[in-house]
């Protein structure tokens, strides 16, 4: 039996997932397979912070209309997303001294947020240290969602409005045909599209493989925990620290962000380890803390490795501690997720034979940024522009 579509995506992450929707909602029939049960990877092995404020100017944008696009599910279908905000807290005159320019970057921008004092974000935030914290900057409108819980209902959603969801199938071919494309599975299911969107995240192993091999791309080994859940606590909104506002591109755009960073100590184990602190607090009390940053080239992203480091789990922890004194730092779970990116370029693209697009390597961007970005995607794959 030939499965036919306008569209088939490979990939059932949050950028493969809001590609289909995107196409979904232009009419299109679409399809989307996915090669595990559930997905397995940075998708759920995240945050689940919605940041538009750490992005530079072209993602941002994205990330705004990202915003719009989880806002609007959310009141037709629970998809996990809280409105609760997130905060940059500066530890140093340094990083208030960037805080109060991105804040300035931001009114230029119309993107809202606001400076608090020390004083503010201690009546705010329960736990932080006083002698950390210097200044904060708030981004109201930013959201949270739950990760591994989100695509999969997200997944429902989009089942619900016509996409057909093929889970637990690996695509095995992938041919350009005269006029479209013809694929076959790993359970010998054949299926035919105009066109195919593969968003596959840092598994490069099965479909044009030499292709990655010879790109630019890397991948990236984040490591991150989860504490028990917190008595009688709250943390009002996501957290990002001064090893963020030093990390993230938003600051980039700055204008003493340059001569800042030419002061820091590249030998240090923040930069040897990529560590930058985090706090979001989970539906069930808990708080995600992390993370850190190796890098391999995707040709030898083996050399990652599977295995926890624990000296940078133990980094992590007593650096978050130097911030909030929390009710516990209990630790149930630990991880590490993996995710690719370009060196040259902010996410990476190639088409074959016009009707097979490539589409991975988007980062940390991924969460944040995918949903608006699909969005631009769709409408230039399918010449939908104006439409």
């Amino acid at each position: 039996m030939n499965h036919s579509y306008d569209l088939i995506v490979i990939g059932g992450g949050v950028l493969g997932t809001f590609h289909a929707y995107h196409a979904v909602n232009k009419g299109l029939k679409v399809a989307l397979i996915e090669k595990d049960i559930q997905p397995q990877g940075a998708t759920v092995r995240n945050f689940g912070q919605v940041v538009p404020s750490g992005m530079n100017t072209k993602w941002q944008n994205f990330g705004r209309e990202s915003l719009a696009i989880y806002k609007d599910i959310q009141k037709k279908f629970d998809i996990t997303v809280r409105e609760e905000g997130s905060i940059y807290i500066a530890s140093n005159a340094e990083e208030v001294q960037l805080l109060e320019e991105l804040n300035s970057i931001n009114k230029s921008n119309s993107y809202t947020s606001e400076l608090l004092t020390a004083k503010q974000c201690l009546d705010n935030y329960p736990g932080l240290k006083k002698d950390y914290v210097k200044a904060g900057l708030f981004f109201p409108k930013e959201v949270k969602v739950e990760p591994r819980t989100m695509i999969l209902k997200l997944h429902e959603y989009l089942r619900n409005k016509g996409l057909d969801i093929y889970m637990g199938e690996t695509v095995m071919d992938c041919d350009a045909l005269r006029s479209g494309v013809q694929l076959t599975t790993s359970k010998n299911k054949q299926f035919s599209s105009k066109k195919v969107i593969i968003c596959n995240g840092s598994d490069f192993k099965i479909l044009y493989p030499s292709y990655f091999e010879e790109s630019d791309l890397i991948v990236s080994k984040l490591q991150m925990m989860q504490t028990k859940s917190q008595t009688n606590y709250t943390l009002p909104s996501s957290v990002l620290t001064g090893l963020s506002i030093r990390r993230y591109e938003s600051f980039t755009e700055c204008p003493s962000f340059s001569s800042i960073k030419a002061k820091e100590n590249p030998n240090s184990l923040e930069k040897q380890w990529g560590v930058h602190i985090l706090f979001k607090q989970a539906d069930d009390g808990s708080v995600i803390i992390g993370d850190s940053h190796e890098y391999a080239s995707a040709a030898q992203m083996e050399h990652l490795g599977f295995d926890l480091n624990m000296d940078i789990d133990h980094f992590i922890l007593n650096e978050a501690k130097k911030i909030f004194d929390l009710p516990t730092y209990e630790i149930q779970n630990r991880w590490f997720g993996m995710y690719s990116q370009c060196k040259s370029t902010d996410i990476f693209q190639k088409t074959i034979d016009e009707d097979i697009h490539i589409v991975t390597g988007i980062g940390g961007k991924g969460m944040t940024g995918s949903a608006g970005f699909a969005k631009n995607n769709i409408n230039s794959i399918f010449n939908l522009e104006h439409a």
